[in-house]
């Protein structure tokens, strides 16, 4: 899948999924939020109406040619994470886009319930949610508590809390550490 999407499904954390956005605009990453209901809508865990650029049934993933740089975005919160996890069509293509070489980032319950799907974890540090982390170790992941971890292809953040440093963590991998550092300092972080 090329570019850089985020996925929003009814339930989704708000700082996690907006603020993540916000983050990434700022360092001049063009962002795609899909729905993946058949509208344009998706609802957050606060019950605030997110209107996304597209729908499941309008987007069209380019699969040719995915690259590291092609980026999967799965906020996290509940019931937004399970929705995502439990949809089949969704995890297949992050299977794909994964084994073609691109990458993944999640935030909260979303590590443990939708990139623990994937294969290849062994011996990958993440973090998460607490509580979210089982079904990562025991495709022999390793867990640390820290705010957001990057391996690889791989990004993950620890909860809503960490929103603004999971989104510097995906620019920081996608644009470099002067791109992350200009939008911290913008941010008076």
């Amino acid at each position: 899948m090329k570019g850089v999407v985020i996925f929003l499904a009814d339930g989704f954390e708000d700082m996690e999924a907006l603020g993540t956005r916000d983050v990434l605009i700022r360092g001049g990453i063009p962002v795609q939020t899909v729905s993946i209901a058949d509208d344009y809508t998706a609802e957050s865990s606060h019950g605030v109406t997110v209107f996304a650029d597209t729908s499941r049934s309008d987007f069209e993933p380019e699969e040719e040619g995915t690259g590291g740089k092609d980026l999967m975005i799965f906020p996290g919160g509940m019931p937004g994470s399970k929705n995502l996890a439990e949809d089949k069509e969704l995890m297949d293509l992050m299977k794909r886009h994964y084994a073609d070489g691109g990458a993944v980032a999640a935030i909260c319950a979303a590590p443990g319930l939708v990139l623990s799907q994937l294969d290849g974890l062994e011996g990958k540090r993440f973090t998460c949610f607490e509580g979210f982390q089982d079904p990562l170790i025991a495709k022999g992941a390793v867990y640390t508590p820290e705010s957001t971890v990057t391996d690889g292809r791989i990004i993950t953040g620890r909860g809503a809390g960490h929103a603004v440093n999971f989104g510097l963590a995906i620019l920081r991998y996608l644009k470099g550490d002067e791109a992350a550092e200009k939008v911290k300092g913008g941010l008076m972080l």
